[in-house]
């Protein structure tokens, strides 16, 4: 248990100004209303005082007790309870088992001596059900046995309204409403007075202690229970607080939220209801009265009154944080919600929750110091302020006065342990990140941000180009010379570019890459500036440094033109301009061309033939005896021949010329392809290159998207120079036999049989013959079908054209064309099935016209 000085005990009333030196007379009640301070004595004395608080320079509170008047009642025995009324001006004196009613002020009793008789015990009901303003409601503890009675007080009449029995005789009651909540010889009970319904809490010895029952709140109760606790009950029966723990030998309770008060034989003793801990002791000898009266607490010896001055809560809180009692703190602060204006509680709570975040933080729990400042809606600068240097030096922030921490800088709360401070700047980093794209980061992202990138290029942080590369808010002059100082040039490239600055992130980048200064934070840095010109919208900035990069890599820095997105191609990048400037670098120029004719498909002849050249060019510098290798060779072979045979674009004849000679017979043939000299081609092939699967690949690729026609002749050429006149050989006889067979379709077998030498057999045309045959049988039946449907149709036209002779048709000068309403004037006419009859011209021009009326579908 750990102390809180919640309360200070201050006496009110000495022994001298109550009873001066008469030694046998006690106090046996207290009351106070207001400024009004009733005393009851034990000679049936009642004494009014007035009280008036004062607050001396220390903070401390002095009372200093006035008295007014005393007045004797009349009896022989004690005074003892006393009630005010203040709606009625009256005061309730409970003395020899009666009520009486004084006057307030006068301590007169009403003139009409109205008094309630055969009352044990009462309490007043402070949520009264009548209704009446002009009355209070008293219950009573009768005299009679088992018996409650509820009556209306008057000013100077009293009316009886209820009596209920009880199961047995009631000790002591408090009243809310229509419940009773009573304390009998064995148990506490709940009871509506107003239905009969009653509920058991729970069971007590009344021989052993002194039942306490005491109306804390609207319908709730604090009862002293068995084993020393404090039990709170409300009028369904039932507890929504955990009881405290108090002594077993209580006098008396009260409550000045949110403690629980407890008076025993020799102390005081404060208990919280929020976390149920005792707070607090005070010795205080021969008590016997503890009771509080609107907040202000007052315990009563026999012969003096002192009052319980609480002390704030905001300093309770305070001190609490100040001893880093962080947990008690915080149930404090949120406890006394209901004790101080809403607006006023939120401003007080959020500062304590920022305290004891900081407190939190100076002791390293960030998870705990996070949840608190976020809840406590800290102004995150407050934090950064802790680490020197991080805030810009264009922030206006100033920190919150009072202070929320005793800490100068993060040195001091760390006392220069760097373990303890890379730790508060991970931290620190983890909380900026999550707190950037929130409410509470709004009007200061410029710090936030800041502050992240300084602490992310101190640590060398990954998230350092995240930050940078995504929308934020980093302030240019305080983090350039930072990201500088740390020697992070990539990222200082990075917020030159978030800041519209390329010029000046592309030269940075460059510097990286040429090595005049050091970063290795990209390996591919040079590939980086490819792409980042690549899809740059600054011409003059491309141009600027398309020289570099080409000259670092012809194949990669063409890039920043082959890849370039085709909106972006417009106006500043012309493909004669960048030709132009590629003719520096022939790598870079052949990789340009390709994208221009392979990817772009531009059909400018241009291109196409300067493509052509450059492979050209580069095969007769690759003919063997040069420094090239076969595979290499290989490849610049095949992109031209496959550019001559895809593209329409170049000049044939130009290059046609370039070719003769230099020993390239492929090219060549498919050039005169090309030019549809396809004996020369094919000669080519065959002849010179002995490529036989190449002629027969000539003949598929000339004949591609032409009629059968076109593809028979160019088949039955290819045959013709396997069987033509000179000297034969035995691969043109295997090559010609290989055609017939695997193309039978694309030959007309008549001619080939003539061209045929007797000396072959059947079996080694087997294959071609078959095709052949079934190809014609193919043929010749299905002209056959075509036949019979052309006999079946006009078959068909012939029975129509009968049916249309065997009825009569009537023409006379009389009779008019269906489409242009005139008579007929010759005997011509055209007459539709349904019988219409028209002039010839004009169902002629009815077939060209399709608008015209149609008086038939068919003539």
């Amino acid at each position: 248990m750990m102390s809180t000085k919640a309360f200070t005990l201050v006496p009110a009333v000495e022994r001298e100004q109550l009873m001066g030196d008469r030694e046998r007379v006690s106090l046996e009640c207290v009351e106070c209303c207001g400024r009004n301070l009733y005393l009851g004595t034990s000679d049936c004395f009642v004494y009014h005082f007035l009280l008036e608080e004062k607050t001396l320079p220390a903070g401390t509170a002095t009372f200093t007790a006035t008295r007014q008047l005393h007045r004797h009642l009349g009896f022989k025995k004690a005074v003892n309870e006393l009630r005010a009324a203040s709606a009625l001006s009256r005061l309730l004196v409970l003395c020899d088992g009666c009520i009486s009613l004084v006057h307030m002020l006068s301590l007169e009793p009403v003139p009409s001596g109205a008094r309630i008789k055969g009352a044990a015990a009462f309490a007043l009901n402070e949520n009264p059900v009548s209704g009446d303003p002009f009355c209070v409601e008293v219950c009573i503890i009768s005299v009679k046995r088992r018996t409650i009675q509820v009556f209306l007080v008057y000013e100077d009449r009293v009316q009886i309204v209820r009596e209920v029995s009880t199961p047995e005789q009631p000790l002591a009651v408090a009243v809310d409403g229509h419940f009773l909540c009573l304390a009998l010889s064995t148990q506490y009970i709940i009871l509506n007075y107003s239905t009969g319904a009653s509920q058991d809490l729970f069971p007590y010895c009344s021989e052993e202690k002194r039942p306490i029952v005491k109306r804390i709140g609207r319908q709730e109760f604090l009862l002293a229970g068995p084993g020393g606790l404090g039990m709170f009950a409300t009028v369904a029966g039932i507890s929504q607080r955990a009881p405290v723990h108090w002594s077993e030998n209580v006098i008396g309770a009260a409550v000045c939220f949110p403690y629980v008060i407890a008076l025993d034989d020799e102390f005081i003793t404060v208990h919280s209801m929020l976390d149920q801990q005792q707070k607090q002791t005070l010795p205080f000898k021969e008590g016997h009265i503890l009771q509080d009266f609107e907040g202000r607490v007052i315990v009563a010896t026999n012969k003096g009154v002192y009052i319980l001055v609480p002390r704030p809560l905001e300093e309770q809180v305070q001190g609490l944080l100040a001893s880093h009692r962080v947990e008690e703190a915080l149930v404090l602060a949120k406890g006394a919600r209901r004790n101080i204006p809403k607006e006023k509680f939120q401003v007080m709570y959020r500062r304590v929750l920022q305290q004891a975040g900081f407190i939190q933080f100076a002791q390293l729990q960030f998870l705990e110091a996070k949840e608190l400042f976020r809840s406590g809606q800290l102004d995150v600068r407050e934090l950064i302020s802790l680490y020197p240097f991080l805030l810009p030096t264009s922030s206006s922030f100033t920190r919150s006065h009072p202070p929320l921490h005793e800490y100068a800088d993060l040195n001091q709360l760390t006392q220069g342990d760097q373990e303890k401070v890379t730790r508060c700047k991970r931290f620190l980093m983890s909380y900026l990140n999550e707190v950037r794209s929130t409410e509470m980061a709004n009007g200061y992202k410029e710090d936030v941000d800041t502050a992240l990138l300084k602490l992310y290029a101190e640590a060398d942080h990954d998230s350092l180009l995240d930050l940078l590369v995504t929308e934020n808010f980093c302030l240019l002059t305080d983090s350039a010379a930072w990201l500088e100082k740390h020697k992070k040039y990539f990222a200082l490239g990075l917020l030159y570019h978030y800041n519209k600055q390329d010029a000046a992130a592309v030269q940075l980048w460059v510097n990286i890459v040429n090595g005049d200064v050091q970063d290795a934070t990209r390996s591919d840095l040079y590939e980086y500036v490819v792409d980042f010109l690549t899809y740059s919208l600054d011409s003059d900035l491309v141009w600027t440094y398309a020289d570099w990069v080409l000259q670092k890599s012809q194949e990669v820095g063409v890039q920043v033109f082959t890849k370039r997105p085709l909106d972006n191609q417009q106006g500043s990048f012309n493909p004669d301009d960048i030709i132009t400037c590629l003719k520096k670098y022939p790598r870079a120029l052949v990789k340009y061309l390709e994208h221009l004719v392979m990817d772009r498909r531009l059909q400018r002849e241009e291109y196409h033939t300067h493509l052509a050249m450059l492979y050209l060019d580069e095969v007769l510098q690759q003919k063997p005896g040069a420094d090239a290798t076969g595979a290499a060779v290989t490849e610049t072979r095949a992109k031209l021949r496959h550019l001559l045979q895809k593209s329409d674009s170049y000049r044939v004849h130009f290059l046609l010329d370039r070719i003769r000679g230099a020993g390239l017979p492929m090219e060549s043939a498919i050039l005169h392809g090309k030019l549809e000299q396809h004996e020369d081609a094919l000669r080519i092939l065959v002849h010179e290159l002995a490529d036989f699967p190449a002629a027969e690949d000539y003949c598929l690729w000339r004949s591609e998207g032409r009629d059968p026609p076109y593809r028979q002749r160019l088949f039955h050429l290819l045959l013709a120079l396997y069987l033509g006149p000179g000297p034969s050989s035995t691969e043109l006889t295997v090559a010609a036999v290989d055609l017939l067979n695997r193309h039978a379709a694309e030959f007309d077998a008549a001619q080939v049989l003539q061209l045929l030498p007797g000396s072959w057999s059947v079996q080694l045309l087997c294959p071609f013959l078959t095709g052949a045959v079934r190809d014609s049988i193919h043929a010749r039946r299905t002209t056959q079908v075509a036949v019979g449907l052309a006999k079946s149709e006009n078959l068909i036209y012939k029975y129509d054209k009968m049916k249309l002779k065997g009825s009569s048709v009537r023409l006379s000068d009389k009779k008019l064309c269906q489409l242009c309403q005139t008579p007929f004037s010759e005997p011509a006419f055209v007459r539709f099935p349904n019988g219409g009859l028209v002039h010839t011209h004009c169902a002629a021009s009815r077939h060209t016209n399709p608008r015209s009326p149609s008086p038939g579908a068919r003539t």
